[in-house]
């Protein structure tokens, strides 16, 4: 049984995570030009709910791969609806490690979920 506690409390030790959250009102794929939509008035569709994640991962701390910005996480979050904005927007940032002391691997993601929209 202390083996059993003891490979569990290892296992826990081995792993580290950290998130924060945040929200925005508008954020646009980075083909529109923002300045542009916010100078006209334009009708809006709404398509619905819209969710995206872009990660980038580290193996040894040294070898980098993957784009974690929030503009990768919108754009995939409008490609499937063809939306040009999300609005209402939640994002968060994870970053988490295995081994942390060593950096063995390690991954940091964005997450953004709003509505998507289509301006007209």
């Amino acid at each position: 049984m202390r083996l059993i506690r003891l490979f569990g409390l290892l296992g826990l030790l081995s792993i580290a995570g950290c998130v924060s959250v945040g929200s925005l009102g508008l954020i646009t794929k980075s083909s529109v030009d923002p300045a542009s939509v916010l100078k006209t008035a334009h009708t809006v569709k709404d398509l619905g709910p819209a969710e995206g994640q872009a990660c980038r991962y580290f193996i040894i701390a040294v070898v980098p791969w993957g784009n974690s910005d929030v503009q990768t996480a919108v754009d995939k979050a409008l490609a499937p609806s063809g939306g040009d904005a999300l609005v209402n927007v939640t994002t968060s940032t994870s970053l988490y490690g295995f081994i942390p002391v060593y950096n063995v691997l390690s991954f940091t993601c964005t997450t953004v979920k709003g509505t998507a929209v289509k301006l007209d």
